[in-house]
C-alpha cells in the first residue's frame, strides 16, 4: 500500500476494452461530458478477446435468421417473441451508432457495418414445415414484415447458390429471407468508440493494467487494485462506479467484489472454432449469412451457419462454429481459471447445472474429438463440393455460459447475457455471452440507468436519449419502428 498511487476523482472506472465498456463509457460521457471515466484493459491492445471480429460470429444479432429464438411450442405455434425483443434491441444500436454517424463522429460507418441478407434454411419435411410456420408468425408482425420465404430450389439457387450446388431436385428443403441483415465488424467498431472517447472526450483507455480486485472504500465508493502488466506496479484507484466488462473474465473478477448480489453465480467455459474459406472463387459465390438448426439435443450455441465477413477490409467466408472445451475463460486467460471460479457459494449452482446439463457435456466431448476431416463433413451438408485444401481451422473467441442458482435444480445452464449489480447500482457486472455485442447499446443503458438515474432522467439527459436512442424506454410500434429503421439505413450506408 506504502508505493500504491491514490486517485480518488473517478466517477465510473470500466474493467475491459471490449465494445461494453466502450459502449457504457461513450454514453455516459455524451450524457454527462463532466463525469471522470477511466477504462482499464489488461492486454496491449483493445477489443482483442470477444469483440475481435474472429471471435464472434459479427452477424448482427437481430433474430431475422436465429432459428433458436423462434422455438415451436407443443402445441406446434411458434413463439417469436424473444425475436422481437432481440430485433428491438439490435435497432436501438443502430440508433445510437447512427447518432455517432450523424454527429460527425463517424465517419465511415462502412468500416465496420454491411448490408447482408439473413436466411434461415432446413432440410427435412419436419424441418421444412416448422420454417414455414416461423414464416406465417413472424410476417404478421411489423418488425419481420418484409420476410420472404420458399420451398422453391430455383429461387434457393439465386438466393444462396453455393449451398444449392449439386443438389437433387427431390431433396425436401425450404428458406427464409430477410433483405434488411446485416454483417458487423465489432472489433472495428470498439476501436473507432474508444477512438472517440480519447480523442473528443478526453477519457484515457489504458492498456497493460490487470484489475486484481474491487473493495469498498468508505472514502468513495470502490477501491480498484490495478497491476501493470509490464511493469509490475500496484495503484489504488478509487471510483464512485465501477462496471465490470471483462468477457470470460468478468466471473473471477465479480467473484472478488463484496456483495451479496453474486452469491449462486458460476460458469461454464466453450471454446470456439471456424472454418474459413482460402478460395476467392469460392468466397464470391456466397454473399448471404444463412442459419440452419441445431442438431436435435444440441445447446443453442451450436447452431450452424455460413456467413459472409468482412474483416481486416477483406471480404470471407465462415463456416462454424465447432465447439470445444477449456478451462480457460478468456482466449488470453488461465488453465486455472474454471477451478478458481469454484467456492463454496457457487458449488450446488455447479453441480446442478452440469447434471442437468449431460447434453451439453456429451456435445462437448463429441465437438473437441472432431478431427479436420469431420469438420469438413459437418461443412458439407451446406456446400456439397467442398473441398479440404480450400478451408482452414481458426480459432474463435472463448466465452464462459452463466450458471445461476435455481431452488428447484441446484443451478440452470443460462445462455445470454445479464447484468449482476450491487443495490445502490454503484458496481454492475455483465456475464453471459450472445447476444452481447449486438445488444450492448439497450444493455449498457440498463447499466447507466442503475449506476446514474439522475444523469438519465434529467431534462438534458432525456433530451439527448432521444436524439441518441429514440426508441429506447419507448412504446414501440409500426410507425415509429419504420421511421427509426429507415434513418438508420440512411445514416450507416445500409
Amino acid at each position: 500500500m506504502d508505493s500504491a498511487k491514490i486517485n480518488k476523482d473517478y466517477d465510473l472506472i470500466c474493467v475491459g476494452g471490449g465494445i461494453m465498456s466502450a459502449t457504457l463509457a461513450l454514453m455516459a460521457k455524451i450524457l454527462k461530458p463532466e463525469l471522470k471515466v477511466l477504462i482499464l484493459e489488461k492486454l496491449s491492445k483493445v477489443a482483442q478477446e470477444s469483440s475481435a471480429a474472429w471471435n464472434n460470429a459479427g452477424t448482427g444479432h437481430s433474430a431475422l435468421c436465429e432459428l433458436n429464438y423462434t422455438p415451436e411450442n407443443k402445441d406446434g405455434s411458434i413463439d417469436i417473441s424473444k425475436a422481437i425483443s432481440i430485433c428491438n434491441q439490435f435497432e436501438i444500436s443502430k440508433q445510437f451508432w447512427s447518432y455517432l454517424v450523424n454527429t460527425g463522429h463517424i465517419t465511415d460507418p462502412k468500416s465496420f457495418i454491411h448490408n447482408v441478407p439473413h436466411h434461415s434454411w432446413v432440410t427435412g419435411k419436419a424441418n421444412a414445415d416448422y420454417l414455414e410456420k416461423r414464416y406465417h408468425a413472424m410476417k404478421d408482425h411489423y418488425m419481420f414484415q418484409h420476410i420472404e420465404f420458399t420451398k422453391d430450389q430455383e429461387i434457393m439457387k439465386k438466393w444462396f447458390p453455393l449451398i444449392m450446388h449439386n443438389r437433387k431436385d427431390d431433396e425436401p428443403m425450404a428458406a427464409s429471407r430477410i433483405d434488411r441483415g446485416t454483417e458487423v465488424n465489432y472489433g472495428v467498431l470498439t476501436k473507432k468508440l474508444f477512438d472517440i472517447l480519447e480523442k473528443d472526450y478526453n477519457t484515457p483507455v489504458q492498456c497493460s493494467e490487470e484489475v486484481l480486485d474491487i473493495d469498498p472504500d468508505k472514502g468513495v465508493e470502490w477501491s480498484v487494485k490495478v497491476k501493470n502488466t509490464q511493469t509490475g506496479n500496484i495503484q489504488h484507484l478509487d471510483a464512485e462506479h465501477v462496471f465490470i466488462g471483462a468477457g470470460g473474465g468478468s466471473l473471477l473478477l465479480l467473484e472478488k467484489v463484496e456483495i451479496d448480489e453474486k452469491d449462486g453465480y458460476g460458469g461454464f467455459p466453450v471454446s470456439g472454432q471456424w472454418l474459413v474459406c482460402k478460395n476467392e472463387d469460392v468466397i464470391n459465390q456466397h454473399h448471404a449469412k444463412v442459419y440452419s438448426k441445431a442438431g436435435l439435443g444440441d445447446p443453442p450455441m451450436s447452431v450452424p451457419h455460413l456467413d459472409t465477413r468482412y474483416i481486416d477490409g477483406k471480404r470471407e467466408l465462415l463456416f462454424g462454429p465447432f465447439a470445444g472445451f477449456s478451462p480457460k475463460f478468456l482466449k488470453e486467460g488461465s488453465n486455472l481459471d474454471l477451478f478458481k471460479s469454484i467456492n463454496f457459494k457457487n458449488i450446488p449452482s455447479m453441480l446442478g447445472g452440469f447434471w442437468h446439463n449431460l447434453p451439453l457435456t456429451k456435445y462437448l466431448i463429441e465437438q473437441v474429438t472432431m478431427s479436420f476431416d469431420d469438420r469438413m463433413d459437418d461443412l458439407r451438408k451446406f456446400v456439397k463440393d467442398a473441398k479440404n485444401e480450400d478451408w482452414h481451422v481458426v480459432i474463435a473467441g472463448q466465452r464462459v455460459q452463466i450458471i445461476k442458482r435455481d431452488e428447484y435444480e441446484g443451478g440452470r445452464l443460462q445462455f445470454g447475457t445479464e447484468v449482476v449489480s450491487s443495490k445502490d447500482g454503484s458496481i454492475t457486472c455483465l456475464l453471459g455471452a450472445s447476444a452481447g455485442a449486438s445488444t450492448a447499446v439497450k444493455i449498457m443503458l440498463d447499466v447507466l440507468e442503475k449506476a446514474f438515474p439522475e444523469v438519465i432522467h434529467s431534462n438534458k439527459g432525456k433530451e439527448l436519449l432521444q436524439k441518441m436512442v429514440p426508441t429506447w424506454n419507448t412504446q414501440v410500434d409500426e410507425t415509429s419502428f419504420n421511421t427509426q429503421l429507415k434513418q438508420s439505413e440512411q445514416a450507416l450506408k445500409l
